[in-house]
């Protein structure tokens, strides 16, 4: 396979997972890359499945021990959690299997914008609509940037606009 080369549609279906999200994959294209840059994209692909489906085993299988999750400090959902920075696979599980679904409560749906692999780092851009505990609407774009280590999620950088995020939740 060329590197650089599309070969191919990557499509995946609309479905909705037990938690209510909706993970939306349209049309993007798969370039041909190494090996690594590969099987990082379908680690973190693999991922946001298991994100979805808010299993703890099944999150937990998608972590390194040591994973490390930040997002901007003072943002609306690291105020609601309490830390911008999760360190450990346990408390990264614990956000994604019991927090953000208490935060986000109804119609979440993921689309991806892109999703772009170099060696071991993926960033996924992304729009994220949701209903809030409080019932008001949540639509935010985000960027995450994943760094695999064997095949696992290791560290995630998470960005947003965090002025947004903070005047959709409103006053709390």
């Amino acid at each position: 396979m060329q590197v650089g080369k599309t070969v191919g549609k990557f499509v995946s279906g609309c479905g909705r997972y037990r938690g209510g999200v909706i993970g939306i994959v349209v049309g993007m294209d798969v370039v041909g890359m190494d090996v690594q840059t590969e099987s990082s994209r379908d680690v973190v692909l693999r991922a946001w499945k298991a994100f979805g489906s808010r299993d703890p085993e099944q999150v937990a299988a998608v972590f390194t021990t040591d994973a490390e999750w930040f997002a901007p400090p003072l943002n609306a959902t690291a105020v609601e959690v309490g830390t911008h920075h999760m360190v450990g696979r346990d408390r990264i599980v614990r956000f994604l299997t019991e927090e953000f679904p208490a935060i986000f409560t109804a119609d979440v749906e993921v689309e991806f914008r892109s999703v772009i692999a170099e060696g071991s780092t993926v960033v996924v851009e992304e729009r994220m609509r949701a209903t809030l505990d409080s019932g008001r609407p949540y639509d935010n774009d985000y960027c995450f940037v994943f760094e695999v280590r064997d095949g696992l999620v290791h560290r995630i950088r998470e960005y947003m606009d965090t002025r947004r995020g903070v005047e959709q939740f409103g006053p709390r």
